[in-house]
């Protein structure tokens, strides 16, 4: 089985006879249900692909599309000129916005055998349009519109320079709609409609909607029909069985949401899975996130594992004034749990394993003001600390991430410090043993699960070791636990904020 990992060219996968999950239904279904959309999804989620789809059915390629839903469904003698525009791959950063539109313009009529006189890019889209539609309606596909803004997020007066360019460019499409059978945009952020598109009123937002959400990625159904036999193949060399597998693929890969209810696969990191067999990072590592995560610290935000959201943040993107949980969302390190109608807000986490332990780990050094240093090291050494009943080994791991801190940033906040680099260890720690942080009132700040113990930690701040240790045992933090075989130890911890280290622990197995 041949698997289209990074191929984007429709023609190319069918032809080429990679793996192919027919979405064919549900993009005959949007296309028949307008003709003005936008689609907001992560990287690496197959928006390319489905525009290269959407291109080869309007260009009539019924040849490439034998064997698939659609094929039965789709008037195939009747074509339509379509107008593509990538503005992945155009150059902005080294010719400058406006010399990439018009070489981006030239090249797309040069495709259609169209000769353009206008000068400025704005007219030259237009004529564009007008003389691609001269015989039948022109469809335009317009591929990762937002880039040269997200490109320049930590430049916001280039970004707000090409975010004016964009506005001029796309206020063309107010007067075309006699000239496009579809319109239909993609990219990872949503900007506001006053924001870019403020004269297409038409323009029909797609992203949170039902008729998308199995539209790109790959639901458990699809896995399952159409990777039966190297799913049994991972299987045998992970040594589990079929259906442990599964679990463990789900709690890696799945779990991406638009609205609450279907969750779905990010296709790349599904793929490259099956590919190679193993449980690896694949998507995160296709694009560091240097600057969401100093946002991230910027904003004290270290705990999103649980979220809530209106809409409005989940929808509009203002790059001069970064709301994290809308970049967090709209780029995939969020998703959608469920949606709470009574108070018309959305319940966010991570979508699985990949994104949390990956994020927590770049966040984890973003904290200790380095991001190149090894973050699963004090994660890994107080697992195998614990697994070993070794508390003062734990405790040095710990003391040994908090001395990594530099002193100035000590200065600045060191309470907020502290509790972030607690939550995000204890936290990593989930990877390899079960455990969860706590944060809410009532409960302890961390329980610890290994084949023979389950610990209890309280954490103080500048006060003894004894009040943390006491609390465990008043508040019943091990009570759910005492008809468990685990040894039971309740572990209270107090960290001075005057010597930066954890300075005295207690233990009491209870």
């Amino acid at each position: 089985m041949k698997y289209p990992i990074g191929i984007q060219d429709f023609g190319k996968l069918r032809e080429g006879g990679y793996v192919y999950v027919d979405k064919t239904e549900q993009i005959h279904r949007l296309l028949q249900s307008g003709n003005y959309y936008f689609l907001s999804r992560p990287r690496r989620f197959g928006k390319s692909l489905l525009l290269s789809t959407i291109n080869e059915l309007y260009s009539g390629s019924r040849q490439l599309f034998e064997g698939l839903w659609v094929e039965d469904h789709w008037d195939w003698g009747k074509t339509h000129p379509v107008i593509w525009l990538k503005f992945s791959s155009q150059g902005v950063r080294t010719l400058g916005l406006e010399p990439a539109i018009h070489k981006m313009l030239s090249e797309t009529a040069a495709d259609l055998g169209i000769e353009l006189q206008e000068d400025s890019y704005d007219l030259k889209f237009k004529e564009l349009i007008i003389k691609a539609a001269k015989e039948r309606k022109a469809v335009l596909l317009i591929d990762e519109y937002d880039k040269p803004i997200i490109d320049y997020l930590e430049d916001v007066p280039k970004a707000e320079a090409n975010r004016e360019i964009l506005k001029s460019f796309y206020s063309v499409l107010k007067d075309s709609d006699p000239y496009l059978e579809l319109v239909f945009i993609t990219g990872v952020s949503a900007f506001s409609k006053v924001s870019i598109f403020s004269d297409l009123n038409n323009l029909h937002n797609i992203s949170l909607a039902d008729l998308t959400e199995k539209l790109l990625g790959i639901t458990q159904e699809e896995l399952e029909a159409y990777f039966e036999e190297p799913l049994q193949q991972a299987a045998e060399k992970n040594n589990l069985t079929f259906d442990e597998l599964i679990n463990q693929v789900k709690r890696w890969y799945n779990g991406y949401s638009w609205t609450g209810e279907s969750k779905v696969y990010n296709p790349f990191s599904l793929l490259g899975f099956l590919s190679g067999k193993r449980f690896q990072n694949f998507w995160f590592e296709t694009g560091t996130p240097t600057f969401l995560v100093k946002e991230m610290r910027k904003h004290r935000y270290y705990d999103i594992g649980h979220i809530e959201a209106s809409e409005h943040q989940l929808s509009a993107f203002d790059f001069k004034r970064l709301d994290p949980i809308t970049v967090l969302f709209q780029t995939g390190y969020l998703t959608i749990d469920f949606y709470d109608e009574r108070f018309r807000v959305y319940h966010l986490r991570y979508p699985n394993e990949e994104v949390r332990f990956s994020l927590q780990q770049y966040l984890l050094n973003v904290y200790r003001d380095t991001l190149s240093g090894n973050a699963l090291a004090p994660a890994v050494a107080i697992t195998k600390a614990l697994e070993a009943n070794d508390i003062a080994s734990a405790i040095e791991a710990i003391n040994s991430t908090f001395s990594s801190i530099p002193y100035d940033l000590w200065q600045k906040e060191n309470e907020h410090f502290y509790h972030a680099l607690i939550h995000l260890m204890f936290s990593l720690l989930g990877t390899y043993i079960q455990s969860e942080v706590h944060t809410s009132k009532g409960r302890c700040d961390a329980l610890v699960h290994t084949a023979d113990h389950i610990y209890a930690f309280e954490f103080k701040l500048d006060k003894t070791a004894e009040e943390a240790r006491q609390q465990i045992k008043d508040r019943g933090y091990l009570t759910p636990y005492r008809d468990s075989p685990k040894q039971k130890i309740a572990v209270g911890v107090n960290f001075s904020t005057a010597e930066k280290k954890v300075t005295e622990w207690l233990v009491e197995e209870l």
